[in-house]
């Protein structure tokens, strides 16, 4: 297998756990290739770079399923900052293409199906505009492609959304690089199993993650009524 599709079969890792189910077989194929992806990786840093982010975009603007394994992945690969980083804008450009997917070729097809969100959506961003983008970004309810697809229907620009979901999904991408940077090697992880990853400073990681929302929740409980009271006085007075 040449380098670059090396590269590409670590950052589809979380698509092949989903389709095949068989997690453990796949880490042993991959820790037998990790030395040389290791190495390709110092040898070629740029188009390491380039192909990682071009197959996370394309994954995530496809909505195939994977993309959470796939940050764990990153992680691991490019460490915790490099890897955030990436993520990051990688996951911000993916979701804006299956933004304008939506908006401009498929928005029959999704009208049809998410009916009923899409008029919610409308309704809770014209009363409280990107706050309410950003409260779904951080408290993810439902499922980021629904949120990328229904949006793409609103009224919303493709600025503000950008924005947005940069700064609303990057707690949690933070949290899943860092977990990934955590696993010592694939060749540990395939002799140990998943219990090999379980770390101190893992489950110091996914502690923050189940408590953050906790936070924000009364964080928003406070800013909350004031943004839909700056609404109500915006509005005409009849």
């Amino acid at each position: 297998m040449k380098p670059v599709g090396l590269i590409a079969l670590l950052v589809l890792v979380g698509g092949l756990f989903y389709a095949y189910g068989d997690e453990l077989n796949v880490v042993k194929r991959l820790a037998d290739r990790e030395q040389a992806l290791r190495d390709f990786q110092g040898d070629h840093p740029v188009l390491v770079y380039v192909v990682a982010f071009t197959v996370y975009v394309v994954v995530t603007g496809l909505s195939i399923p994977g993309a959470a394994l796939m940050t764990v992945a990153m992680g691991w690969y490019f460490g915790p900052v490099a890897g955030a980083i990436l993520v990051s804008f990688a996951s911000t450009a993916g979701a804006t293409v299956a933004f304008l997917l939506s908006r401009y070729l498929f928005r029959s097809t999704i009208e049809r199906r998410f009916g009923e969100r899409v008029q919610s959506f409308n309704e809770a961003i014209e009363r409280e505009g990107a706050f309410y983008l950003f409260s779904l970004r951080l408290f993810p309810g439902i499922p980021f492609f629904v949120i990328n697809v229904v949006t793409g229907l609103t009224r919303i620009s493709l600025p503000t959304y950008w924005w947005v979901s940069q700064v609303g999904m990057l707690p949690a991408t933070v949290v899943y690089t860092y977990a990934g940077s955590t696993i010592p090697s694939l060749a540990k992880l395939a002799e140990d199993g998943p219990a090999g990853v379980l770390t101190l400073q893992l489950l110091i990681a996914f502690t923050l993650l189940g408590l953050f929302p906790l936070a924000l929740k009364k964080v928003f409980a406070y800013f909350r009524p004031q943004v839909a009271e700056s609404s109500d006085d915006s509005s005409p007075v009849s």
